[in-house]
């Protein structure tokens, strides 16, 4: 039994059970480095004035980033606040641009880099008014458009000499006003020329003895000179201003210049009879033809008794002054156009 109980402490001594003698530890891993933290965001603020510091409200401002791995992030908008004022917070650090855009100004654009929590001070940006660009559209009244095709047939004169006001070169030419036709038979009476011719008449019927009640010497001539002068006159008046104003009639001959000879001639002997009206309508030329039954009329006032011949007479001139009109509008339309150096021909048509 001794033998046994030594057995067993001996064994027990040699041979530990592993609850007595718990197996020793690992050695713990050694611990990983921590992480750098990430850069604190920063913020950009400034103030949006005019060149003259006065602040600006409402300015929509675009704020685009870039991180610092060089990645676009999303752009941001703000407006400036009633002080011109703007913010952007949170920003992360890298390079930013600012772009400042409202109507009526020219787009700034502010570029710069913004380090880990900065405050960006933009401090004030200036915005400029942009130039506006007006399109007018002008357009020259009726009145204007005639009163500028007059000044070019008042500067119409065959050989360079001789009046040529009442015929126009244009298409289609701007109706008259009253007004317009009385300063074109004034002008067109008291040109030089008009004196001049005047003087040579006179004086081919004072070699002639024409109208001898006048006499001859320089009483003659005197009277002849004023007779021929008051004809001229008073026709270039009534026909060419004071019946034109009241039937709405334009007194000057359009040029037709196109179509064939014959075409051409019955036009001109046309026009000694009919005219456009001022509603551009062809219609019979009562300005023409009553004028010159008027200023025949007046004649008789003045010339000799023993040359007044009555009501007779003044319808044998009113016909004669038809037929002479016919005869100078052929003139018109196929020779005086050639012998005239500033004539303007705009006609594509037929009037």
């Amino acid at each position: 039994m001794f033998l046994l109980f030594g057995l067993a402490v001996a064994a027990a001594q040699g041979n530990p059970s592993p609850a007595a003698n718990p197996a020793p530890t690992q050695p713990a891993a050694p611990a990983q480095p921590a992480s750098p933290s990430q850069p604190a965001p920063g913020s950009i603020h400034g103030t949006v004035v005019s060149s003259e510091g006065e602040v600006y409200e409402g300015v929509h401002i675009t704020l685009a980033e870039t991180g610092a791995d060089g990645a676009a992030l999303p752009d941001r908008t703000d407006i400036t606040d009633s002080d011109g004022e703007f913010t952007f917070a949170g920003v992360p650090a890298g390079s930013f641009k600012l772009t400042l855009a409202t109507e009526g100004f020219v787009t700034r654009t502010v570029a710069g880099v913004l380090t880990a929590g900065q405050s960006y001070d933009a401090h004030e940006i200036v915005l400029d008014v942009a130039e506006t660009t007006t399109d007018v559209k002008v357009s020259a009244s009726t009145v204007e458009i005639a009163e500028e095709q007059i000044h070019i047939e008042e500067q119409q004169r065959v050989l360079g000499v001789i009046p040529n006001f009442y015929v126009t070169y244009d298409h289609d030419p701007a109706p008259l006003t009253a007004k317009q036709k009385y300063e074109l038979a004034w002008k067109s009476s008291i040109d030089p020329f008009t004196w001049l011719i005047t003087g040579a008449f006179a004086g081919v019927e004072q070699a002639d003895d024409t109208f001898p009640g006048y006499g001859q010497g320089a009483q003659g001539y005197a009277k002849r000179y004023g007779a021929n002068f008051a004809d001229n006159f008073i026709g270039t008046e009534i026909g060419g201003a004071i019946l034109p104003a009241l039937f709405k009639q334009d007194p000057r001959y359009y040029y037709k210049g196109t179509g064939t000879v014959r075409a051409r001639v019955l036009y001109a002997i046309a026009n000694a009879v009919i005219c456009k009206g001022d509603n551009g309508r062809w219609q019979v030329n009562y300005s023409g033809i009553l004028g010159g039954m008027a200023a025949g009329g007046i004649s008789n006032l003045y010339y000799p008794a023993s040359d007044r011949n009555g009501a007779a007479l003044t319808f044998e001139n009113a016909g004669l002054g038809i037929a002479g009109s016919a005869v100078a509008n052929l003139f018109q339309e196929f020779v005086i156009k050639k012998l005239t150096p500033k004539s303007r021909n705009n006609a594509s048509g037929t009037p």
